[in-house]
């Protein structure tokens, strides 16, 4: 019992830790979004998109949806096919929703606050369910994984696209170097925030690779899951289909 007591204090401790975070740096969270990821998040949400051939008409929930960028390509190649983008986040909601309304998007993309943790849709509603840059913040990132998959039908896509582990050793030693020193500083440079930055890149301390993620989406009873690591596996680009026979999770 006392064990329970223990997580259940953590998981609320680190969540409402990262609810914060996410509040304060929203003003400039697309800006060090391109600092973060050496400019690249752009070309690798591309590259996903293409992997993800969404057609006409089909629908999907974005997670963790941030400031709305990946929401809006989602519905843009959809073309009138519902989306929601769900963040636990209002100020991440309202920078994303004046996105939105410039793009004449907002009869199209529904926006709403809530947790990845519990989503509070039926299962089998959308066609795809995604997930940008956000699950090593989860707390339980195996329940957002199932969450995903239980509200995507049968055939639909569970998709992850976030930062990982360079898999080259002389690369991996510059790129930790940038994380863990210099992004705080440019944290603490550009935005006034120094200690949300640095630990940013103490979240992905503890975070699978992308073999392990692979294993871990493979795990939860997703099928013909891909992994493909980007730009030296600085990120990487998770893919699973729910089973057709699956009804729910």
């Amino acid at each position: 019992m006392t064990k329970t007591n223990s997580n259940t204090k953590t998981t609320k401790t680190k969540e409402e830790f990262v609810h914060s975070v996410f509040e304060s740096i929203a003003p400039k969270y697309d800006l060090m979004n391109s600092i973060l990821s050496f400019r690249r998040h752009k070309a690798w949400r591309k590259f996903t998109m293409k992997k993800m051939n969404v057609k006409p008409g089909e629908t999907a929930i974005d997670l963790c949806c941030g400031t709305c960028d990946w929401t809006i390509s989602l519905a843009q190649a959809s073309g009138n096919g519902k989306m929601v983008g769900l963040d636990f986040s209002q100020n991440m909601l309202d920078y994303g929703a004046e996105k939105i309304k410039q793009l004449h998007l907002d009869q199209q993309i529904q926006l709403i606050q809530g947790n990845a943790m519990s989503l509070p849709f039926d299962d089998n509603t959308f066609d795809y369910a995604t997930i940008g840059f956000a699950l090593r913040n989860v707390p339980d990132l195996e329940q957002v994984i199932r969450e995903m998959q239980r509200v995507v039908k049968p055939g639909g896509l569970v998709v992850s696209l976030e930062l990982s582990k360079p898999t080259w050793q002389p690369f991996k030693s510059i790129y930790y170097f940038y994380f863990q020193r210099v992004l705080p500083f440019l944290g603490k440079l550009i935005v006034k925030k120094y200690e949300q930055y640095k630990w940013l890149p103490e979240s992905l301390i503890h975070f699978p690779d992308h073999k392990q993620l692979a294993a871990i989406f493979t795990n939860q009873g997703l099928e013909h899951v891909q992994a493909h690591p980007l730009t030296g596996g600085v990120a990487a680009l998770h893919m699973g289909t729910k089973g057709k026979t699956k009804s729910g999770v």
